[in-house]
Formats: C-alpha cells, sequence, structure tokens
C-alpha cells in the first residue's frame, strides 16, 4: 500500500494520521511559531502567525488545515517572514510594554518570538503603555494591556474546565477578554483554577504572587516560621533547575531552610490523615445509609465549582478537610504553646489554595486564615533563585520531626487517582503486595478525563470514579441525573490532577506524564505503602488529635 505524504519545504514528509498541517511540520523539525494554538483546546486560528505558502503562492493557516497527499507547502519564505513580524509588531503595538519588571519576563511567548525574528523596534505608537490591573482575586492576577487576544484562556475556561468565567466582549478594536458585565473577576464565578494564567502567553493573567509578602514576616525573631510542601511539588521543581524531572523533594527542604523556614514538613503525611479520615467516613456512608456517591474534598477549585454550578451535591462532598488544611490544625496545635507567632506557609501546585485558606471556614476566631500563605511551585522558585542558593549544589535534608513519617500513599495524591488509590489501598481486606501492584493496572491510575473500576469490598464490589478536569463533572452528573450510581467518585479540577496545577512550571503533557511516573517512583521506594502502616497516624490520635478529631480535621460546605 502506497503511503500518503506531503512536501514541506522541498522534504517529503510522511502523514501519519495527524489532524493538521502545524503537528506534521513540527513533526518535520520545523518550529512553527503559534500564539494560539494548544492540542488539548479547539482550533481558534486567530495569531495567524502559523500561515504556511503553498506552491502556488496561496496561504493557509496550519493550525486548521489538514494534510492531503500531495500537498506542497513552504514555512520560511521572504513573504512568510515579513508577514510574521508585521503580526509581531502590531501585537507589541498594542502591548504594555514592562517586559523588564513583569512577571512573566523570561517566559512570554511574544517576548520569545520578539527575540526570534529580530525585532527591536515599533514603528507603530502605542495606546496600551499603562497597566491595567484586576487584583479582584487571590489566586489570579490580571493586566488587560497585555491581552492579544489569542483566546487561550477563554477557551480553557469554557472548554476544558466549564467555568465561562471570561469570554470576548465588544467587537473591532474595543474587543477585549472580560467578565460578564465587565466586572472583576474576584466577583466572578471564576473556582481559582488558575488554568487561564497556565496557557497564556503573555504576561496578561498570572497567578498572584505572594512571596514578595512572605519575605517580610521571615526570619523574624518572635516568630516560628513553619513550611509543609504538596505531594506534586517535588516533582515539577527539577526541570527549572536543570535536572529531568526527578523527584528532588531533599533539595527543596535544604533550600527552605536556607531561605529562612524553622521546620518543613511533607503535607504527604496529612494525606495519610485524610486517608485515614475520608475512608472512615466513606465505611460508615456504606455501612450506615449514608448520602452516596461520597465525592473527595481535597480540591479547593472542585469545591467552589460545586458550590456554583451544584449545590444540591454538597452533602456528598467528604466532610473532611484537604491535606494542606489537616496539616495546619496540626501544626498550630503542635507549636501554640512555644510563645511566639507561628508563620504556617504551605507551598502547593494549586492557585486555588490560595482561595481555599481565605475562606471563612479556615480562620480562628479572630478572623485570622490558619494557613498564612500559600505559595505556588513557580513562586517556591521564583524565592530560591531570589536567595541565591545554587540548587543544584545544595546537598539534600531530611523534613523535620515529629512529623517526618510518611507512605507512599501519601505521596501519590498528587496524581489524578492517587486519592482513590489510597483509599481502596486502606479499605481493601486484601492486604497482599499482590493486591498492591493489581491494584495499579485496573484503571484507577493514567490521564483519562473519566475513569472507572469495580473495586471488591468484603461480600460486595464498590464502583468508583475517577474525574479529572471540570467539564468532566458535567459528564458524570448527567449519568447520574440519568439513574447511573456511583459509591466514590474522586474529582480533580486540573486536567492530570495537581501534577498539572497552573501554580506549576508550564509542561507539556509528556512532561506531566514524567511528574507521574516520577511520584509513583517515589511511591515504589517509600517502605510503608498504606497510611494506616504510618506509625505517626497513632500518636497523633492519642495526642494531639485525641477528642477533637471532627473540630481539627472535619468541615462543612453546606450553608
Amino acid at each position: 500500500m502506497n503511503k500518503e505524504f506531503m512536501i514541506i519545504d522541498n522534504i517529503p514528509v510522511a502523514i501519519n494520521g495527524e489532524k493538521n498541517l502545524l503537528e506534521l511540520i513540527r513533526k518535520a523539525g520545523i518550529e512553527l511559531p503559534t500564539f494560539c494554538y494548544y492540542s488539548e483546546l479547539s482550533v481558534y486560528g486567530a495569531c495567524r502567525m502559523c500561515m504556511v505558502e503553498n506552491k502556488w503562492g496561496g496561504m493557509e493557516a496550519a493550525c486548521s488545515t489538514p494534510p492531503r497527499n500531495g500537498m506542497e507547502i513552504y514555512t520560511n519564505t521572504p513573504r512568510l517572514r515579513k508577514y510574521r513580524k508585521m503580526i509581531l509588531e502590531l501585537l507589541l503595538s498594542n502591548h504594555c510594554g514592562e517586559c523588564t519588571t513583569c512577571d512573566k519576563n523570561g517566559k512570554c511567548k511574544l517576548q520569545e518570538l520578539a527575540a526570534r525574528f529580530d525585532i527591536h523596534r515599533v514603528r507603530f505608537d502605542n495606546p496600551k503603555s499603562k497597566p491595567c490591573i484586576d487584583d479582584s482575586s487571590v489566586s489570579i492576577t490580571r493586566d488587560a494591556n497585555k491581552c492579544i487576544l489569542c483566546g487561550d484562556c477563554v477557551r480553557v475556561c469554557n472548554e476544558v474546565q466549564n467555568v465561562g468565567a471570561i469570554d470576548f466582549a465588544f467587537r473591532g478594536s474595543k474587543m477585549k477578554v472580560a467578565c460578564s458585565f465587565d466586572k472583576p473577576i474576584g466577583d466572578s464565578n471564576c473556582v481559582g483554577c488558575g488554568q487561564c494564567a497556565a496557557v497564556c502567553p503573555t504576561g496578561a493573567i498570572i497567578i498572584k504572587n505572594d512571596s514578595h509578602r512572605l519575605w517580610k514576616e521571615l526570619n523574624q525573631e518572635d516568630t516560628i516560621a513553619v513550611a509543609q510542601v504538596a505531594p506534586a511539588v517535588r516533582v515539577a521543581v527539577a526541570k527549572e533547575f536543570g535536572y529531568n524531572g526527578e523527584n528532588v523533594m531533599g533539595k527543596i527542604v535544604a533550600a527552605l531552610r536556607r531561605i529562612g523556614f524553622n521546620y518543613i514538613f511533607d503535607t504527604s503525611t496529612a494525606a495519610d490523615l485524610t486517608v485515614m479520615e475520608e475512608s472512615k467516613e466513606f465505611a460508615d456512608r456504606l455501612a450506615n445509609g449514608g448520602k452516596l456517591p461520597l465525592f473527595t474534598s481535597c480540591c479547593p477549585a472542585w469545591i467552589k465549582y460545586a458550590e456554583n454550578e451544584y449545590p444540591e451535591i454538597l452533602p456528598n462532598i467528604s466532610t473532611c478537610r484537604s491535606p494542606m488544611q489537616m496539616f495546619d490544625s496540626v501544626i498550630n496545635e503542635k507549636f501554640k504553646g512555644e510563645g511566639k507567632k507561628i508563620l504556617s506557609v504551605a507551598v502547593m501546585p494549586c492557585t486555588a489554595k490560595k482561595g481555599e485558606a481565605a475562606r471563612d471556614e479556615f480562620k480562628d476566631e479572630n478572623g485570622k486564615p490558619l494557613v498564612d500563605f500559600v505559595i505556588t511551585t513557580q513562586e517556591l522558585i521564583m524565592m530560591i533563585k531570589e536567595a541565591g542558593i545554587v540548587f543544584n549544589e545544595i546537598e539534600p535534608e531530611a523534613v523535620d520531626m515529629p512529623f517526618g513519617t510518611m507512605t507512599g500513599a501519601g505521596v501519590i495524591f498528587g496524581v489524578t487517582g492517587g486519592v482513590t488509590e489510597a483509599v481502596i489501598r486502606r479499605v481493601s481486606t486484601d492486604k497482599s503486595l499482590a493486591s498492591l501492584r493489581n491494584l495499579a493496572f485496573e484503571g484507577v491510575r493514567g490521564f483519562e478525563g473519566i475513569k472507572e473500576l469495580e473495586v471488591p469490598l468484603g461480600d460486595k464490589a464498590i464502583k468508583v470514579c475517577v474525574v479529572n478536569g471540570l467539564r468532566n463533572v458535567e459528564v458524570i452528573m448527567n449519568r447520574m441525573k440519568a439513574g447511573e450510581h456511583f459509591d466514590l467518585i474522586e474529582v480533580m479540577a486540573c486536567p492530570n490532577g495537581c501534577i498539572g496545577g497552573a501554580g506549576q512550571p508550564k509542561a507539556t503533557i509528556d512532561e506531566k506524564k514524567e511528574r507521574s511516573v516520577n511520584l509513583y517512583n517515589a511511591d515504589k521506594l517509600c517502605t510503608l505503602k498504606r497510611s494506616e502502616e504510618n506509625p505517626l497516624m497513632d500518636k497523633l490520635y492519642e495526642g494531639i488529635l485525641k477528642g477533637r478529631e471532627h473540630e481539627l480535621l472535619h468541615v462543612s460546605y453546606v450553608k
């Protein structure tokens, strides 16, 4: 059978199922510039940077044109170079040019392409020379004058997350990305997931940076500075410092000590505590006819989405606090007798955790948040660099006692399906090594948006569903309304789970898969695999938590 192929810059390239010219061109080793193209999103074709020229002189957008057998195109003609430079120059002329002080400096796609195409001056007047800041959200910051109208944020908010907090408003030269009625993002139905910031190619939407305020609070004599580090953070920091995505938790601990923290703990420990409480709650609901399915409660963007879109299922959401909030309750109880102010900081892959920390449910009687600061992986990286720490050269260090023990079940919380797998490990009656290994192949792992499996529990089987990406929540809700039954549903708002959180450094799907593999490898290296095997759990239940489990570890979102 003859193979289909096309000619790209006079080189024959085989067609093998690529859905558009752009994919085929990149397969051929040519990095065609784009602003608005993401393989996970619909084709928008707005930026026109990926235009190619055919052998007759016609121009076509590579992102929206399917490859055809015998087709001949050119990607780098004088006409195309002139065309792309003009597009860039026009974008720059309508863009707030505070590049040296922009949070996206050095990582901005517009800046990168301007350098690539050797643009050093702009011939047109710039009407947007000043910032236009919307600082109303606790999770993200918007600057409308840095927006290039690529539509990436609009599509991810509508197509992937099903939130629809932002969209295009007005027409022509007045077009902009806005919330309904042009209100601030903090007053909209935004859930704080930050995926808009994750896809934004410029500094138009960025993660809210709290590191500046945190620096002022560190190194105070009357303060005990305590940090907890989420599981997904350890496999996302590495690439920024020249590693290959492996687990660098020991180096993170060492860096945090040099930054000024007195104690550093692993949130995986609190994940074990969450498994203990959530599995107990799940078993109780199964045995006593409680509300089912039980939805997990670890993801704050999912909680906010449920409050906005499905308030009727709030009684089905687990009353367990997230691992971050559970750990903070334990930390505050541990250190409150020291006679010093406790500065509690959580290092998270998630922008929505900033919103969770600000919720009234997690403030003390004086209105002070229990978690003082949530910084993302990106902010941690900035702090390490600002402190002048040579990450590659520092020696790894261990987390502190008395909360220095965790299991593999806690570590895998950072991957979609990890919470479910950890709970199944806990409630399963078969505790053999073979059962543990088989669980990895029974459908709980993988990056599919919806995963389903049946798990034997005693003399019956429970039906479990794992969901990542909020668009997929609607699919499951519609199936439930149609009469389908589930016993346990895990929801993570971000596609691929916490490893793909918006607070993480930008990554391709392959890089996210590598993060997943490295978390599972960390699980393999843990001697203890199940949360109940963690000896710290008994000590906590007999000590700090005794008689106060519900007060310190649970919360209700039902108003």
